[in-house]
């Protein structure tokens, strides 16, 4: 015979009345604590705090971006240019304010910025130019943006740390990743354009400010049209992107045929150069392919690419080129 098993019942007790005061009190009590962001604005960002995934599909990637109707329509200084150096000959007319920043769009583009060493590098380079960079993902793009920020604050002689915020809020040094100080390795903070001490080093020899370069967060297989007018881009750089290896996913490719269409659109006829740099071979090999069956399009000689300064910034500044 089986046995039956004895089950020990225990009632709860009802909650008295000082309990539920006491729960309402926990519940209407505010924190006291709020979390703070991980880098204040002037701060140079760490980071390993904005990683994220190398790559991800612009076809089907589905987040909401802002985007104008036009790119007329879109007033570049209020938010990414605010001080751009053509803007300090405006003087106090409001109506000659007006009138040049209207005039300010990005003419250099960084598709895939990743996290921003070209583009600041360009904008030592060029500093006639206005650099945007271009990048799909959210924490990457917030990156490249307190970058920039810290390195437009440190420009201006102010004082701009590169002491960073821990997650608890309290601030530290710069970021020691593995084993290394930030000053011995720079992996966070790449040397701008003008740090360096190299007398074979082409840039420019000014102290750039940085004030003409800026990132924006978008999906530049979509929403380019509505914010670049067409032939306003004096260069055009995709550096190490996704090669897409499978056969069915090369319509995702950066450069096809379709889309060199639409890149000849916004560059400058006759004058506008477009870069692509690669670390894989079959990826080049489409590149140059695709480029040499394209009318609107015309390879530079091996003399142009090496006295090309912008050449030497693509194998020196991206982070893939480093690695290289």
């Amino acid at each position: 015979m089986g046995k039956r098993r004895n089950r020990k019942r225990t009632r709860s007790s009802p909650p008295t009345n000082n309990d539920n005061d006491n729960a309402n009190a926990i519940a209407s009590t505010p924190p006291t604590d709020t979390v703070p962001p991980i880098t204040h604005e002037g701060q140079m960002p760490q980071k390993k705090f904005y990683r994220s995934r190398a790559h991800c599909n612009p076809l089907s990637f589905n987040e909401a971006f802002d985007y104008p109707p036009r790119p007329d329509l879109f007033d570049w200084t209020e938010e990414h240019y605010p001080n751009h150096p053509q803007l300090s000959d405006c003087g106090t007319d409001a109506g000659e304010f007006s009138a040049s920043s209207a005039q300010i769009h990005p003419t250099v583009l960084d598709v895939g910025c990743g996290f921003g060493g070209l583009t600041l590098a360009l904008s030592a380079l060029l500093p006639e130019e206005t650099i945007l960079g271009l990048e799909i993902r959210s924490k990457v793009t917030e990156y490249v943006r307190l970058r920039i920020l810290a390195s437009r604050k440190e420009a201006m002689g102010t004082g701009a740390s590169i002491a960073g915020c821990d997650g608890d809020g309290e601030t530290h040094d710069a970021e020691k990743e593995d084993g290394e100080t930030h000053d011995a390795e720079k992996d966070d903070t790449e040397t701008d354009a003008t740090d360096r001490d190299d007398p074979n080093d082409k840039r420019a020899s000014h102290r750039p400010t940085h004030q003409n370069a800026s990132v924006l967060r978008t999906n530049a297989m979509k929403y380019l049209p509505n914010h670049i007018p067409p032939r306003s881009l004096s260069k055009l750089f995709f550096c190490f992107p996704d090669p897409h290896f499978k056969k069915k996913n090369h319509p995702r490719r950066i450069v096809s045929t379709r889309l060199l269409t639409e890149y000849a659109h916004w560059l400058k006829p006759g004058e506008g150069k477009l870069y692509c740099i690669t670390d894989v071979r079959d990826l080049h090999e489409w590149h140059v392919e695709r480029c040499e069956e394209h009318p609107l399009f015309e390879e530079v000689t091996e003399e142009e690419m090496e006295g090309d300064e912008c050449v030497w910034a693509m194998r020196t500044e991206t982070e893939e080129g480093k690695k290289v």
